[in-house]
């Protein structure tokens, strides 16, 4: 299985929604090294991320990512993802060996403006309908997340330049989702990203990670969420 190094380079358009969740519901999907942003008294900032990548990227598939919370680390600051699909099997592969991401194989299935459906074998893992957008202009934006690989605790920042637009949407997460147990109900702000051009970054080691902090994260702990079947994932 091959896999381009990093920086992987992606063009196509994608969708993120925005969410207050509750910080006591989301401690136990999140490593104890690191503290969970309040950004507002008793909630974090939670977010799904829906994308497709097309011609001119290093590699074409399409994209799931859940993050529970928005987290801090000795004054650095980024998303920590708990749960991530993609369609290909190489990005699944590079996800993993480069960035130390969990990520797992879904079917996606894109309505271009109108919705996008991810299922996992028979289980559908989330649907989210939007709109068109109306209004829209260009922007350059950047963002980091953490990630775990063996003891290491990773960082990596990613850089977008895209027509973004504010849009209306309707988030459907089943309770037989592995990330039903987020809370992350209806997004309060919906964001859709057209022409995008997203450079994500080689991960570097920032921390080490206690002796109870799995490969990829705490995935497979008692909170039930994100399990996976023997023989999966």
């Amino acid at each position: 299985m091959s896999y381009p190094q990093a920086p992987w380079i992606l063009q196509g358009y994608a969708i993120q929604t925005l969410h207050l969740v509750n910080v006591d519901q989301v401690r136990r999907l999140i490593p104890l090294e690191l503290e969970i942003i309040s950004v507002w008294p008793g909630k974090t900032l939670g977010s799904v991320y829906l994308s497709n990548y097309g011609s001119g990227s290093v590699l074409e598939y399409s994209e799931l990512i859940v993050v529970p919370a928005l987290v801090n680390y000795q004054s650095k600051i980024g998303a920590w993802i708990s749960h991530i699909y993609v369609d290909n099997a190489d990005s699944v592969a590079g996800g993993r060996e480069i960035w130390g991401l969990p990520k797992e194989l879904a079917k996606f299935t894109w309505e271009q403006g109108k919705y996008v459906t991810v299922h996992q074998e028979n289980r559908k893992l989330c649907s989210l309908n939007y709109n068109q957008q109306s209004f829209a202009w260009r922007q350059w934006l950047s963002a980091s997340s953490f990630s775990v690989k063996g003891a290491d605790l990773l960082m990596f920042p990613a850089e977008v330049e895209s027509v973004l637009g504010l849009i209306g949407s309707k988030l459907e997460i089943p309770a037989e989702s592995p990330f039903s147990g987020i809370g992350l109900g209806q997004p309060w702000l919906t964001v859709r990203y057209e022409q995008m051009s997203l450079r994500v970054d080689g991960p570097k080691v920032v921390g080490q990670m206690g002796m109870n902090t799995s490969r990829l994260g705490i995935f497979n702990s008692e909170s039930g969420f994100g399990k996976r079947e023997k023989g999966k994932g």
